[in-house]
């Protein structure tokens, strides 16, 4: 037995062989893959709106909660992909676990997902570099950027690794700064007086708009989570899966809580949540960014121009981090014969080649709509968009409870397993519940007004129809069934 162990083992570390990818990255890797896919602008730039909305103190607690079902869903992600290391991995055992029809949809609604958001880092590229060129067209940087991070993925899979981590590296050096500049300020060793905790308890705080308000941010706050999940899909590249994914597992969350929360709670304290500045937070005026306000008043020279830097690194890694997942998911579900065969070649570098130029072309196309008709054909796609990393997430949750009742089911014992996520089932039973709330509460003031939004519900849940229409699609098609626990398919391959 010893000796099969050793065998798998060492098959997971062979080279390429046809059609497979290769296996090159490290714990650091995936580590900051997680990290560089979730601290992005939603921290450095919406942080500031969001706690306009919920004061600080409700802003602390959507990030808790989302940081919560966070825990969850990777623990849970970290089970299954420690023992079934491969890329792509939550859409197969959705497929696996649950019902073949639904790992169609939350595939290639995650590709999707990753297409546009390849798209969306494009624009956002040009509008940051305006800050420095404000006479170059914006187009121009978009080009260059997309064939740098075209040009990353397309080398090694290692190269990928090692940019995202260097990316990730400024990100969490900025944030580390950040939060030391601020504590020493909110206790009056810097900047020569005591800002205290009185944002915390003036006026509406710390709970500004109660419950309801916490509820609307928890739903931006879930998005500037997303990107976790590249765990996952990066599992089947992963040097040696069942050792490193669950070190990256328990490494992400913890880091994630300790950035985000710390990073918000040295804002609430340091700029007041009625403060106008914070609702002016988005990316085509980086000096209102809250970061930019607390280095600014900590008389820290050139803060927007070192913010502004920071934030196109993290545009940049979103883009690449997007390109990478897209083309793994539809790799993999051309493997499955659930897209186009010639989307499962693979180089000698074992890099999915077809995948990547197809992921490239849509991002690219989509981002040539914003250039046109006032971008009406782009806002659509972006808001089709909105949903998918919710519904990506609920498939895991779901799949994660299927997964352990079948492990069981057939006679399998928990402690074989390399990973054994904590809280079981009740922590995919709370991810799901908060994953649906946030589905469904999208935009849910469109309901409560004096008459029902029409456009802005359409706008906001066209995701969701989108995704039942592959998801029945499929099935009516295929004619599939749920998987029977005791049929699952917990191979390798």
């Amino acid at each position: 037995m010893q000796n099969g162990t050793n065998i798998s083992q060492q098959s997971l570390k062979t080279n390429i062989a046809p059609n497979h990818l290769d296996r090159k990255l490290k714990t650091r890797h995936l580590s900051m893959i997680a990290i560089g896919g979730t601290i992005g602008t939603g921290l450095f730039l919406a942080s500031g709106s969001i706690i306009h909305t919920a004061g600080p103190g409700g802003a602390l607690t959507a990030y808790l909660i989302a940081g919560i079902m966070v825990y969850f869903l990777m623990t849970s992600l970290g089970e299954m992909a420690a023992l079934i290391p491969i890329t792509g991995s939550f859409s197969t055992y959705t497929s696996r676990f649950v019902d073949p029809a639904l790992g169609f949809a939350v595939g290639w609604n995650y590709w999707y997902n990753n297409a546009i958001v390849v798209a969306l880092e494009l624009a956002a590229s040009a509008i940051i570099m305006k800050y420095w060129f404000p006479s170059v067209p914006g187009i121009v940087w978009s080009m260059i950027f997309l064939f740098l991070i075209f040009g990353l993925n397309i080398l090694t899979v290692k190269g990928y690794g090692e940019s995202e981590f260097w990316f990730a590296i400024i990100k969490v050096i900025t944030i580390i700064i950040f939060i030391a500049v601020g504590l020493l300020m909110i206790f009056g060793i810097m900047n020569g007086h005591t800002s205290g905790f009185d944002n915390f308890t003036n006026g509406e705080a710390p709970f500004k708009g109660g419950f309801l308000s916490i509820i609307s941010v928890f739903m931006v706050v879930g998005f500037a989570f997303q990107g976790t999940e590249l765990v996952g899909i990066a599992a089947g590249e992963s040097e040696n899966p069942r050792k490193n994914i669950p070190k990256a597992i328990k490494q992400i969350f913890w880091r994630l809580l300790l950035f985000y929360v710390l990073a918000i709670f040295v804002i609430g304290c340091l700029i007041s949540y009625n403060d106008p500045q914070l609702l002016s937070s988005d990316i085509e005026d980086i000096a209102v960014s809250p970061f930019t306000l607390v280095f600014k008043n900590a008389g820290i020279a050139m803060a927007a121009s070192v913010m502004n830097a920071v934030i196109l690194t993290s545009v940049l890694s979103a883009g690449n981090s997007a390109l990478y997942g897209a083309s793994r998911v539809v790799w993999v579900l051309a493997k499955e014969r659930k897209a186009p065969a010639f989307l499962k070649k693979v180089n000698s570098n074992g890099i999915p080649t077809n995948a990547i130029y197809l992921s490239t072309i849509i991002g690219m196309a989509a981002f040539l709509t914003s250039l046109f008709g006032e971008g009406t054909v782009y806002t659509w796609l972006l808001n089709a968009a909105g949903l998918s990393g919710f519904l990506s997430w609920l498939g895991i949750s779901i799949t994660h409870y299927r997964f352990r009742k079948a492990y069981i089911a057939q006679g399998r014992k928990l402690s074989d397993l390399p990973y054994v996520s904590k809280w079981y089932p009740f922590g995919p039973i709370v991810a799901t519940i908060l994953c649906v709330i946030a589905i469904l509460g999208q935009n849910y003031s469109a309901f409560t007004g004096a008459q029902i939004d029409w456009y802005g519900i359409l706008v906001s849940y066209i995701g969701l129809p989108l995704f039942l229409l592959a998801y029945f699609g499929y099935k009516i098609l295929k004619k599939t069934k749920m998987v029977p626990l005791k049929q699952a398919d917990f191979s390798q391959e």
